[in-house]
């Protein structure tokens, strides 16, 4: 296979594998630093270099569980509910590693916020794709504290900065990887040559 087929596989069979599919095998770190590092050849707008990341493993799982659970139960006196803290405090535990997606807004640059989420979901997609050359199972979950700003600071994160999620990481189950579907391009492209 050429080095453009590669790509062009790696990019088709790029797949959400959810912690229900993780075997409870341990990824290598070599493979975590291999997706950091290629996050870091992310395009970006005047090269701002938005993208900033907390890995937690091993006992920093327990760690990531506990704030999340106790920060939910502070903000939600009103409305909380035992499931999703149990959800919280537990979910981090079913991976081998999960990886905060935080946004570092450089205010000087003046660039537009939205430029500089773009260029770290690129880099969370260059993770995503190395990943999946590896076999090891990924999604990017926007849901628990993503959207609390009293999250930020656990995360290293300032007043300007976004918190955009969890990638939560862990080796697949069995050789059996899903396949996909998409509706055909056609349907969502618009040609103007002249």
């Amino acid at each position: 296979m050429d080095f453009i087929e590669t790509v062009n596989e790696i990019i088709k069979t790029r797949r959400s594998i959810y912690t229900n599919m993780f075997s409870g095998e341990l990824v290598d770190d070599k493979v975590i630093e291999n997706m950091l590092d290629n996050a870091n050849w992310a395009p970006t707008h005047k090269l701002t270099e938005p993208w900033r990341f907390v890995i937690f493993k091993e006992e920093g799982l327990k760690k990531l569980g506990d704030f999340q659970s106790d920060l939910y139960k502070q903000q939600n006196s009103d409305s909380f509910k035992e499931e999703t803290y149990t959800k919280l405090k537990n979910k981090p535990l079913e991976c081998s590693h999960v990886i905060a997606i935080g946004m570092h807004r450089d205010e000087e640059q003046k660039i537009p916020e939205i430029e500089e989420i773009c260029a770290t979901a690129c880099a969370v997609q260059n993770m995503w794709l190395t990943a999946s050359a590896h076999k090891v199972g990924c999604y990017w979950s926007t849901g628990g504290v993503t959207f609390y700003e009293e999250a930020k600071p656990f995360f290293g994160l300032g007043k300007h900065d976004l918190l955009l999620g969890f990638l939560y990481i862990g080796m697949p189950k069995g050789d059996k990887w899903p396949t996909g579907k998409r509706k055909p391009i056609e349907s969502k492209i618009k040609w103007v040559s002249g």
